[in-house]
């Protein structure tokens, strides 16, 4: 988590894994779903900044949604029965399943609209030879037809068990769908309740004297015009970004524009997912990249970012890259367990919340080293002061490593990400040029973070979404299946709908989630200030952050909402002159 604003992003696509932090390069999207590292923006970054190695939680380019809406969904019709290889593969069968009516009754619904049942639905009636073949007279000539027309031919008892087979199907299918309707409102009212109770709602104890917040106040007529010059600039290019991933998004899902790309992929099915991640995400980056370059140049005429384009392009492919192999990962499971289990949205559901701890957990040791060197602080006055406050503060840390983010960008950083044996706290090289005060309180911050497990909180939140999103795309993707063209979840070709529906699902969380990061990165704020008690400090390391990192000092209500996951820098303010008259200190 950060110690300062959101500007505005490039854009607001979900990643492929959840989030609670926003950090690009460094933190995994809850996605914005579940946070797997709780990153500081310190004054400006923001969950897409491009001023920051990118993440495949937050990658502004990636077409899907993150580990916490992995799931994929199916009303259960179409699901092969016996061996995977036996089930309707969509290059022989390329018509859709027909859409029939998932919460019909199947006790009521008139047989004669029921859709013809699918070869691996009708009963193993073939004749064999020899046995159940037509019998045939004298000449030769098949005399069973007499009786099978008759009263209890054979012809209409095959018919009769077809439909009393095709009932059962539909009867089964709508008990699935009830009880993963259950199992969505359970989850979903956990997921509740443990937002409410683990988020900090009130930082500050009762009757601390309000303070309103006022930019004017530390902040130059020429640096809050600078401000909203950038903000103007970021917007527009942010905004189209946004409007394409929601556009794009709801042509995998309303369409059948996916099914007919991936169409004609050949091989084994499990190649043909994979191949359809990779097609799927190379056509949304070659939509974005040409925004993309656009808002770096934005980012070079504020003196923000220090890279040439090829080190902006590397980072960009490799942010695309963790992006493709986390979402094959997902998808290959949901497609698999779709071709072998029914109700495969249970075994899924488990997976999502175990694929989200696992990928926090190991991030900051496989993923972030791909966008950043690191290196131990050298010895001296101020590693000395920042082991010794942890100390203190009662949270083990063995050591504070440094970023090599100057190779990418002048604005000030550090965050905490991993919990247990791979936690760790991370400055950016760029932040130890300020006073060290003013280093300290940022790290007292992050210690803040790290003392209340903000990063395993927001991982197991993030799991949760991630199971309700599975749940979710279970019973989401079955009525689409007519839209977009595709059989069923277990056929390769909804990779469209499913990576469709996860980015869909992953904008629509996203307020909810900022509005809980905003909370905890108050309270660590707080935290910072209990630790130091040194308000004037803190005042004068968020106007530094703000300054150097060209925060938006009054962001507007929807920017606001879509994006930040930090208080702004006049409210972190206005709560430290808050926090001052309430503990007796003199007010900065």
């Amino acid at each position: 988590m950060s110690e300062g604003n959101d500007p505005p992003r490039e854009a607001d696509e979900p990643a492929a894994v959840a989030r609670v932090a926003d950090e690009p390069g460094t933190a995994v999207e809850a996605g914005h779903g579940g946070g797997v590292a709780i990153r500081d923006d310190d004054g400006s970054a923001s969950d897409n900044n491009p001023t920051d190695p990118p993440t495949p939680v937050n990658d502004p380019t990636a077409p899907a949604a993150s580990v916490g809406s992995v799931g994929s969904a199916s009303s259960g019709s179409g699901e092969p029965s016996g061996h995977p290889d036996d089930a309707e593969d969509p290059d022989t069968h390329p018509a859709a399943a027909p859409d029939t009516d998932a919460d019909a009754d199947p006790d009521t619904e008139d047989p004669r609209h029921l859709p013809p049942p699918t070869p691996d639905d009708r009963p193993h009636a073939a004749a064999t030879p020899g046995k159940d073949a037509p019998e045939k007279g004298a000449s030769g000539k098949d005399t069973s037809g007499k009786d099978a027309e008759g009263p209890g031919g054979d012809g209409k008892l095959v018919g009769a068990a077809e439909h009393l087979v095709e009932r059962e199907r539909r009867r089964a299918e709508s008990r699935s769908r009830r009880a993963a309707g259950a199992a969505l409102a359970l989850v979903g009212g956990v997921i509740l309740a443990v937002a409410a109770f683990t988020t900090p709602w009130r930082v500050l104890a009762a009757g601390a004297p309000a303070v309103t917040p006022d930019p004017a106040r530390d902040f130059s007529a020429a640096q809050i015009a600078r401000s909203q010059a950038f903000d103007a600039a970021t917007s527009l290019p942010g905004y189209l970004s946004l409007g394409l991933t929601v556009l794009f998004a709801g042509l995998l899902v309303l369409t059948p524009f996916a099914a007919k790309v991936l169409g004609v992929l050949r091989g084994p099915w499990w190649l043909r997912v994979v191949l359809g991640v990779v097609v799927l995400t190379a056509i949304t980056e070659a939509l974005r990249w040409p925004l993309g370059m656009w808002f770096e140049t934005i980012m070079r005429d504020y003196g923000l970012s220090t890279q040439d384009w090829a080190g902006w392009t590397a980072d960009r492919l490799k942010n695309t890259g963790v992006s493709v192999v986390l979402l094959a990962i997902m998808l290959l499971a949901l497609v698999a367990l779709a071709r072998k289990v029914r109700r495969w949205w249970i075994p899924a559901a488990v997976g999502a919340f175990a694929l989200t701890v696992g990928v926090s957990y190991v991030y900051p040791v496989v993923f972030e080293p791909l966008f950043n060197d690191f290196t131990s602080m050298p010895q001296g006055t101020l590693r000395t002061e920042l082991l010794a406050m942890a100390e203190r503060d009662g949270v083990p840390v063995e050591d504070v490593l440094v970023a090599d983010a100057s190779r990418r960008t002048t604005a000030l950083n550090a965050y905490v990400s991993g919990f247990g044996a791979t936690r760790r706290i991370v400055v950016y090289d760029t932040l130890l040029k300020a006073p060290e005060s003013e280093v300290e309180l940022v790290v007292a911050h992050e210690l803040g973070h790290a003392k209340h497990a903000d990063v395993l909180d927001g991982t197991l939140l993030g799991g949760l979404l991630a199971g309700f999103g599975a749940i979710g795309l279970f019973l989401l993707v079955g009525p689409l299946r007519r839209r977009t063209g595709i059989a069923s979840v277990a056929d390769p070709r909804a990779v469209g709908v499913l990576m469709g529906v996860m980015t869909l699902a992953s904008l629509v969380s996203d307020p909810a989630q900022n509005l809980i990061t905003r909370h905890v990165e108050a309270r660590a704020d707080v935290h910072a200030l209990d630790l130091t008690r040194d308000p004037a400090t803190f005042v004068a390391m968020q106007k530094r952050l703000a300054i150097t990192n060209i925060s938006d000092l009054s962001p507007d209500a929807v920017e606001y909402v879509l994006y930040a996951s930090h208080p702004s820098s006049p409210e972190r303010i206005a709560m430290a002159r808050s926090w001052a008259r309430l503990n007796g200190v003199p007010e900065p």
